[in-house]
C-alpha cells in the first residue's frame, strides 16, 4: 500500500488551462496520474487576478464531482505574487466577497528581491495588503521568499504573521528555517531540496519540527530528482515526501500523515 500524500503549493491552471475549460485532457491526465500516485488532496495557488479565478474554478469544479470520484480533492488561494504587485490587490476583496467559501488562503505573496520585477516599497505594501485580508479574513496566508529574508521578517513583525502562515518552496538555511519556526510559521519544501546543491536548504529541513512540516510540489515548475528539467506536476509530490522522510530519518508512511494533516490543518481542509 502506497503512502497518501498531499500537495500544499501547485499551479495547475498555469500549467494546464487552455480556455475557460476546465476538464482538459492534460487536467484530467495530471489529476489521474496524481491519484496513482497517492495523492488525495491539492492547493492550487493563484498569482494573480486571473490565475486566481482559475484556481476557484477549479476549487468548485472538484467540489462538484467534476473531476471523478477518485480525483484528489483541490483547494484553492487567491493571491498577488510580487513579481506583479504593480497591478494592485483591489481586485482581491471581490473575490473574497463572491467566492469565500471556494477560497483557502491568501497568497503566492511576499517580496522577490532577486528578479525585482517590482520595485522593493510597492512590493512591501501589496504583501501588508495581502497580510491583513488573511487576517481580516481568517484565512492562510502563502509567502513567496527570494533573497528578502530580512524586510520579510520586519514586514511580518511590523503586522505579526497570520495564525496559519506558510512560507512556501524554502530556500533558506538553518537560520531562516528556525525565524519561520519561532513565528509560528509552517515550512513547506519542494522539489529543490532533493537536488544535489541544496545543502543548506537540507540542513534546514532537519530542524524543521514535525507539526510545522509541509511539502509541495510548486508544479509546473521545480520538477525534483529523479525528473528535474521536466515539468512538474502534483504526482511527484510522492518523490519530494520521500526524499524529506529519508533526510530526516523519518517512516514515509509517517511523514505522508504528518503533513497531510498539517496541510489540512494550515488551510482548514477537511
Amino acid at each position: 500500500m502506497k503512502p497518501t500524500w498531499f500537495d500544499s503549493h501547485c499551479h495547475l491552471q498555469e500549467q494546464f488551462l487552455e480556455s475557460d475549460k476546465l476538464a482538459t485532457a492534460e487536467l484530467a491526465g495530471a489529476l489521474e496520474r496524481a491519484s496513482h500516485a497517492g495523492v488525495s488532496g491539492l492547493v492550487v495557488v493563484g498569482t494573480d487576478e486571473a490565475t486566481s479565478l482559475q484556481a476557484i474554478g477549479l476549487a468548485a469544479a472538484s467540489a462538484s464531482g467534476d473531476f471523478g470520484s477518485d480525483a484528489p480533492t483541490i483547494a484553492a488561494t487567491v493571491g498577488l505574487h510580487p513579481h506583479d504587485a504593480l497591478a494592485g490587490t483591489d481586485w482581491l476583496r471581490d473575490l473574497l466577497t463572491e467566492y469565500r467559501w471556494l477560497i483557502s488562503g491568501i497568497g503566492e505573496c511576499g517580496l522577490d528581491y532577486f528578479y525585482e520585477h517590482s520595485p522593493r516599497d510597492i512590493q512591501r505594501r501589496v504583501f501588508l495588503d495581502q497580510i491583513a485580508l488573511a487576517k481580516e479574513y481568517d484565512l492562510a496566508l502563502v509567502i513567496h521568499a527570494r533573497d528578502a529574508w530580512e524586510d520579510l521578517f520586519d514586514a511580518l513583525d511590523e503586522v505579526g504573521c497570520p495564525e496559519r502562515t506558510i512560507l512556501h518552496c524554502f530556500t533558506g538555511g538553518p537560520s531562516e528555517a528556525q525565524a519561520c519556526v519561532a513565528r509560528g510559521m509552517y515550512v513547506s519544501f519542494s522539489g529543490i531540496v532533493t537536488f544535489k546543491n541544496a545543502v543548506e536548504i537540507r540542513e534546514a529541513l532537519r530542524i524543521v519540527p514535525d507539526d510545522q512540516l509541509l511539502i509541495e510540489t510548486d508544479a509546473p515548475f521545480l520538477a525534483p530528482v529523479p525528473h528535474r528539467g521536466k515539468k512538474n506536476e502534483p504526482a511527484w509530490v510522492s518523490y519530494v515526501g520521500a526524499f524529506v522522510a529519508a533526510e530526516r530519518s523519518a517512516d514515509e508512511y509517517r511523514t505522508a500523515q504528518v503533513t497531510m494533516a498539517n496541510t489540512k490543518a494550515a488551510f482548514r481542509l477537511t
